[in-house]
């Protein structure tokens, strides 16, 4: 496993991949509504593409705790036209969505990636991804958005986890998807309380054995509050420090806001770390 085929997009795995966030939505928890109009979500992904971001990953739901579904119609409204003005941006583009029948319009219209916290669970999500030559994000979360963080527990956090993904990519691989199109996701913050996230942090390498390539997400979430006290406008240095531990600890892929910062973050220490 040295890359992550995304659609035309064959990205190498040898040096940390960033994602870049975009939500398209009035309420997520860090940016809600600050990039809700399709022109100012194209503006901010070319931005961050010019930041240094691998992949933009496009969302018009927001999974924050306690929050509600929406409608495919909202959805779909709010995330088509960024997705179609972004085809021919350079990196790959991803849908962050956990419906099939979004899946597969955002693929046809040039979607190189689908970021699921279901896991492609949903019925037709598999086939969606399946039939298509898109990579996929196969996330793990107890529970739902709405329920998730009301009393998240377990027996074994880091194992229960990681058995969930191994069960989750044997289904993909299955279905047909390509072990170099998948990618998998712990949760952070989806289900889990603070030491649950800290656990899955200092043990990433464990998910090494899944064979597939590996993302966390950290970036401004609710954890890094707790330790830092800051509201999430003002965790941008958390967010950094967490995705360079996430690297450090096996992590191919941080999903983050930050994308200048964290590029910086990560030259430097790839300057330290990779011998000449």
């Amino acid at each position: 496993m040295s890359f992550l085929q995304c659609g035309e997009f064959r990205l190498p795995l040898d040096r940390p991949l960033i994602m870049g966030v975009v939500n398209v939505t009035p309420d997520s928890f860090s940016d809600g509504g600050m990039f809700a109009d399709a022109a100012q979500a194209v503006a901010h992904a070319r931005r961050l593409i010019g930041e240094g971001a691998d992949i933009v990953d496009v969302g018009g739901e927001s999974t924050r705790p306690g929050s509600a579904p929406v409608p495919l119609e909202d959805e779909l409204r709010r995330v088509m036209p960024v997705l179609e003005a972004l085809a021919g941006c350079g990196v790959p583009v991803s849908v962050d969505t956990r419906k099939p029948e979004l899946m597969r319009v955002a693929v046809a219209a040039g979607a190189s990636m689908v970021n699921d916290i279901n896991a492609l669970r949903a019925p037709g999500a598999m086939e969606a991804v399946a039939v298509s030559g898109a990579a996929v994000c196969l996330m793990h979360v107890q529970g739902d958005p709405k329920t998730m963080q009301d009393n998240p527990t377990y027996g074994d956090v880091v194992r229960e986890v990681r058995d969930y993904l191994a069960g989750r990519v044997a289904a993909a691989e299955a279905a047909g998807i390509a072990r170099g199109r998948i990618a998998v996701d712990p949760g952070f913050g989806f289900g889990k309380n603070l030491e649950h996230n800290l656990a899955l942090l200092r043990s990433l390498r464990e998910f090494k054995p899944l064979g597939v390539a590996l993302m966390a997400g950290l970036s401004r979430k609710t954890m890094l509050g707790r330790i830092t006290g800051r509201d999430p406008q003002e965790r941008v240095h958390a967010s950094v420090a967490a995705a360079l531990l996430a690297v450090q600890n096996g992590a191919h892929i941080v999903r983050v806001h930050d994308v200048a910062a964290t590029r910086d973050a990560l030259a430097v220490w790839r300057a330290v770390t990779i011998t000449p």
